[in-house]
């Protein structure tokens, strides 16, 4: 039996591949083929990906497989893929549930779970100037990629008549745009969705609580940290259902609109990881080149809580991994401590590129025509609003929900790209941990406390 399970991914890859050739073969008009031969091979290829979900035992194993079987099912059973809407809806319900309480702890807790806020001021302004260069920068490479690769452009969304109708985009004035970030009412923000007013909230409450006295901090350092913990462990329970609304939002989407949808959703999906490879390329290495952090090495540092996240598509499980890993690097581990969680904050720059990308996508995708001065200030937005939620698997596709209401873009783009989400998050989650393990190397740099020995010498465990 142990034989067997050893030659079975490979025929796995082999009724894969042999099906894909015979789609395209079909699709080309090269040979004629039956359709009962194409459904039978597709059914036993869907089969065979459920048989290998359950040996894997994966959660992104499964909704990877349950994203195949809903187009597989939305195209087969189209009338009863249009009904399956309600079954993403809940996810994504569930989902924004998280947001406010999860934003204000973790926020929270990283501005006031210092006991001396001079000996981190130093660090505390260098670091955050860091974190908006380099994310600002992540910003207008995700916002040139979108509008040369035009992934939106063509999509035909579906009608539904339940939906009520988009209004046009009316004329905010900058006035109006500032007060709306302040929140009148917090229990009304949290009722509305407005999570910019939900961060400027809990940015003052933090500063607030690092004011008072310890007798007064602690406590409440202590309350944002249990709470923090306990939405980590709601949001997992929340995952367990994501291949099921997977399913649904596929089936739903290629029900309506046919397979010719996915070509433009992995046209998004092939546009981000172009613009990702970019990011690395002309932004982490020159920086890593300037501050003369030793590249191999940090590559070999950085590879494990990479691949964690990117396995996991969640920054918060590779968060020890990757300070155990900078610390060998050679940085002091004050340093790691300080930088690495506040970057888990404040430094998300596969995210932002992420936010960049899809927000242009739902207005291109809505025959929107945004000007580039419109385009900046929902990106700059969505970058304020997606700060505390690396932790979050999927959490960035809530933060672009309430943005693009807020701006009054329609919604239905978004749940399309529900549908490749989680590969868009694999990537966009280990860019977050690279670029926050690179950052504390840079500040150890800059406080002149990196341990160049220790970085050259470097051998993963």
């Amino acid at each position: 039996m142990q034989k067997i399970w050893k030659l079975f991914p490979y025929l796995l890859l082999g009724i894969i591949s042999f099906t894909l050739v015979l789609i395209v073969v079909k699709a080309n008009n090269i040979l004629e083929i039956s359709p009962v031969i194409l459904l039978i091979f597709r059914i036993i290829t869907v089969c065979l990906l459920f048989v290998y979900a359950l040996r894997k035992r994966s959660l992104t194993t499964w909704i990877l497989v349950c994203m195949v079987a809903g187009a597989e099912f939305g195209y087969d059973i189209p009338e009863v893929a249009k009904k399956l809407q309600v079954l993403s809806d809940i996810f994504l319900r569930m989902i924004k549930t998280i947001i406010a309480p999860l934003l204000f702890s973790t926020l929270v807790v990283g501005i006031a779970g210092h006991a001396n806020i001079k000996q981190i001021g130093r660090m505390g302004w260098k670091s955050l100037l860091y974190f908006e260069i380099v994310s600002t920068l992540a910003l207008f490479i995700g916002l040139l990629a979108i509008n040369i690769g035009k992934a939106g452009v063509g999509v035909v969304l579906p009608t539904n008549p339940e939906a009520p109708l988009i209004a046009a985009i009316k004329a905010q004035s900058a006035g109006d745009f500032i007060l709306h970030i302040f929140p009148e009412n917090i229990a009304k923000s949290i009722f509305e969705g407005q999570v910019l007013q939900i961060v400027i909230f809990s940015i003052i409450f933090g500063i607030a609580v690092a004011m008072v006295k310890e007798k007064y901090r602690a406590p409440m350092i202590r309350f944002s940290e249990s709470l923090a913990e306990v939405m980590f462990k709601f949001t997992n329970i929340i995952m367990y259902y994501a291949p099921v609304a997977v399913f649904a939002a596929v089936a739903y989407t290629v029900g309506h609109m046919g397979l010719d949808i996915l070509y433009n959703l992995f046209k998004l999906l092939a546009t981000l990881y172009v613009a990702l490879f970019v990011f690395l390329g002309a932004v982490l290495l020159p920086v890593a080149l300037i501050f003369r952090i030793p590249v191999r090495p940090f590559i070999k540092a950085v590879s494990e809580p990479a691949t964690i996240a990117f396995a996991t598509s969640n920054s918060e499980s590779a968060l020890p991994s990757a300070m155990a890993a900078m610390e060998r690097f050679g940085i002091p581990r004050k340093i790691v401590a300080f930088v690495i969680p506040t970057g888990y904050s404040f430094n998300l720059d596969g995210t932002t590129l992420y936010l960049s990308l899809a927000s242009i996508f739902v207005a291109q995708a809505a025959g929107i025509d945004l000007p580039i001065t419109r385009q900046v200030v929902i990106c700059f937005t969505l970058m304020l609003t997606s700060k505390g939620v690396a932790g979050v698997s999927r959490a960035a596709l809530v933060i672009l929900l309430g943005t693009v209401v807020s701006f009054g873009l329609p919604v239905e783009p978004v749940f399309i790209i529900l549908g490749i989400d989680v590969l868009m998050d694999m990537a966009r989650t280990s860019v977050n941990v690279i670029g926050n393990c690179l950052a504390t190397a840079v500040i150890a740099r800059s406080e002149h406390e990196f341990d160049e020995a220790a970085a050259r010498n470097f051998k993963p465990e």
